[in-house]
């Protein structure tokens, strides 16, 4: 995400806690730099990290209270990839038509945009009577370099293939 829209990001969510009646804490503030300071996908736990960076009295139930409200605001998607934690993703409100690839080993997660995709989708929700709302098209598989080589370097600590 470039500055400007990342600006434009924040902007929008902290008038949307304006308009809910919640207060712009130095905490909130820190929570919404850490998210739109980056284009990785993300845990609750390392938004937490990320925040306490900036403000070291950020604690984790802030963290866990902002992220629905991030989600409701429509900047940041909550995003099931399986296992037993979400993933947030802070690009959807500049690019909220993109999907994703998801390694089932190591689970690093690739964006892309297809107009391919796009394309079929509308087609097939005319075909249908829709009108597309949003979209999400997540790919499930395993990445070349650890089928090849048994390593992958995105694999948590480079950890070799069980």
């Amino acid at each position: 995400m470039q500055t400007t829209e990342r600006e434009h990001a924040k902007q929008r969510f902290l008038d949307f806690l304006a308009g809910k009646g919640f207060r712009v804490t130095t905490q909130r503030r820190a929570i919404v730099e850490a998210v739109f300071a980056t284009n990785e996908h993300f845990t609750a736990d390392q938004l937490h990290e990320w925040a306490r960076q900036r403000d070291p009295s950020v604690s984790r139930a802030t963290v866990y209270r902002a992220l629905p409200l991030l989600v409701e605001s429509g900047l940041v998607r909550e995003m099931d990839f399986g296992g037993d934690r979400k993933i947030y993703d802070p690009n959807y409100a500049v690019h909220p038509e993109h999907s994703h690839l998801v390694c089932a080993d190591c689970g690093r997660i690739i964006e892309f945009s297809s107009e391919q995709i796009a394309r079929l989708q509308r087609q097939i929700s005319r075909e249908f009577g829709f009108t597309v709302i949003s979209q999400r098209v997540q790919i499930i598989g395993r990445c070349e370099q650890l089928r090849r080589t048994g390593h992958c370097p995105h694999r948590a600590g480079g950890a070799e293939k069980e």
